[in-house]
């Protein structure tokens, strides 16, 4: 089984390019970061966590440009956003964004995707909550055309361009994967445009027959990761016996001293599953 971190990028934590480098060193096999453009100062979406909006949902860097960062100064992390807010990015920048991330990683990126949650936040990207959905599956079939096509074109109900070039094309073919971030809401997305689930974090008892359906709806094997899983051996051996291909061990948004000790202590765990 694969062992990553997620995490949120801020300015007031470890630089991406110092923690790249320590997760590497340490043997984890991925990071994920999280994106939000900004935070509304008048926010009615209630926090699906409960209580206040931690801070660092308010200081997140762009996770391309971290992302890019960390995968210089690395040769085998794999590098990912967890999650990209489609519904709030176009979709041609978006495009070349991944493409140009899996081009100076050598083929290491994955396009981690979700709806999102803050109707403010996206508000203000001129996007309309109630259809959220269907322009995340429209601009992703859009970003796929983009990757995968000399003269790429596509003309939707969100989404309209006429033959286009667009350089450079992703390294992995036919282009980096689409991990999908959500509840069985999601399912149908991860059916249709996705090859891997990104869950949120459940007991491998209540994960594991979610993870049945889904392969009920998509029709075939569909590899999964969970999001902030317990530093706890026992949790990580329930994913690995239910075929969980990834977990990623949530690492708190610290100064570079205090997160290399937290990743030292998370390495210890890994060590005895990798």
């Amino acid at each position: 089984m694969k062992i990553g971190v997620s995490t949120f990028v801020t300015d007031q934590g470890i630089r991406p390019a110092p923690l790249g480098r320590a997760l590497e060193e340490r043997g984890f096999e991925s990071l994920f970061i999280a994106e939000h453009s900004h935070i509304p100062v008048e926010r009615r979406t209630p926090y699906p966590g409960g209580g206040e909006l931690p801070e660092m949902y308010y200081r997140t860097l762009d996770p391309f440009v971290a992302l890019s960062a960390v995968a210089a100064v690395t040769q085998s992390l794999r590098v990912g956003t967890g999650i990209a807010l489609v519904a709030q990015r176009d979709p041609i920048t978006t495009a070349n964004e991944v493409a140009s991330l899996d081009l100076i990683s050598e083929g290491r990126a994955v396009f981690g995707v979700g709806v999102g949650w803050n109707r403010e936040e996206m508000e203000n990207h001129g996007t309309d909550p109630s259809t959220r959905g269907r322009l995340v599956n429209e601009r992703l079939r859009a970003i796929r055309e983009l990757w995968t096509k000399e003269k790429a074109e596509f003309h939707g109900e969100f989404v309209n361009f006429d033959p286009v070039y667009q350089w450079p094309k992703p390294v992995q073919r036919p282009h980096p994967p689409i991990y999908v971030g959500g509840g069985e809401g999601a399912f149908r997305r991860i059916a249709d445009l996705g090859d891997a689930w990104l869950a949120n974090s459940e007991s491998p008892e209540k994960l594991h027959p979610q993870i049945e359906r889904l392969r009920e709806v998509a029709g075939r094997e569909v590899p999964v990761t969970v999001y902030v899983v317990p530093e706890d051996p026992d949790v990580v051996e329930g994913y690995r016996r239910i075929g969980v291909e990834r977990v990623l061990f949530y690492l708190p948004t610290l100064p570079e001293a205090e997160t290399n000790a937290r990743l030292d202590a998370m390495a210890q765990l890994a060590d005895r599953f990798r």
